[in-house]
């Protein structure tokens, strides 16, 4: 793998809130065009890397590299410039803003002028969202929210996108419909990194797992080498 593939690459990774010493030692890189699924049970420190990674962690030592830039020390707008794009478990849209406002207000040109996710395009890829434009984002249901809130990263035209917890609550048919959205952008091209609690569901849409105990990396290795691991895999995910 060049360097130039990495989009982000991070080495010896701690983190910390106040004395309670979260991640330990983590090695973790995603390159251009690759679904990694990130798995562990809850408390195990899955948004704690994340929220490291893109600079919203500042209790942390490590290197962190994001499209071959020193950011061990880097603000979470730095990481957004370089074309990382995060949607939090919570998915953090403006209440207060309509639907096309929470779009339209996030969008530009990506990291290297690249302009493929329109306003269009994304309605296309949300048909929902297409007729909720002026509801207010505080009075979408929670589907609809979280649609939302990968409609308006994909309005930066990033080089990856961060999902933390993509379906979290929600109900099986929206499920699968977040899960059809994630597949469309897998066939893009666009880096991918997925927190999902259905280990099997982002195991058959990833490239590479990555499972994390107590704050450490204890298994990984592409989905389909881990699929064929599955008493292991399952006893650290304890299912």
């Amino acid at each position: 793998m060049t360097n130039s593939e990495l989009l982000i690459d991070a080495q010896g990774i701690h983190a910390w809130y106040g004395s309670s010493h979260i991640l330990h030692g983590i090695d973790f890189s995603l390159r251009r065009g690759e679904t990694v699924g990130l798995l562990g049970r809850n408390g195990m420190g899955k948004s704690t890397l994340i929220r490291t990674l893109l600079g919203h962690v500042t209790q942390r030592r490590g290197s962190i590299r994001v499209q071959g830039r020193d950011l061990s020390k880097g603000k979470p707008y730095q990481v957004a410039k370089l074309g990382i794009a995060y949607v939090p478990e919570g998915r953090g849209i403006f209440p207060t803003l309509t639907v096309r406002e929470n779009l339209l207000m996030s969008a530009r040109a990506g990291s290297q002028g690249q302009v493929d996710w329109t306003y269009d395009r994304i309605m296309a890829t949300f048909p929902r969202l297409s007729e909720r434009l002026e509801n207010l984002g505080n009075q979408l249901s929670g589907g609809e929210q979280q649609m939302l809130s990968i409609g308006r990263a994909l309005m930066t035209n990033p080089d990856a996108i961060i999902l933390d917890e993509a379906t979290e609550g929600l109900a099986p048919l929206i499920v699968a419909e977040i899960w059809r959205v994630i597949g469309e952008i897998r066939r893009t091209g666009l880096a991918t990194l997925v927190v999902d609690r259905n280990y099997r569901t982002v195991m058959a849409n990833s490239d590479r797992l990555v499972v994390m105990e107590k704050g450490r990396l204890v298994l990984a290795g592409s989905a389909a080498e881990l699929e064929r691991e599955p008493e292991t895999l399952s006893g650290y995910l304890g299912v």
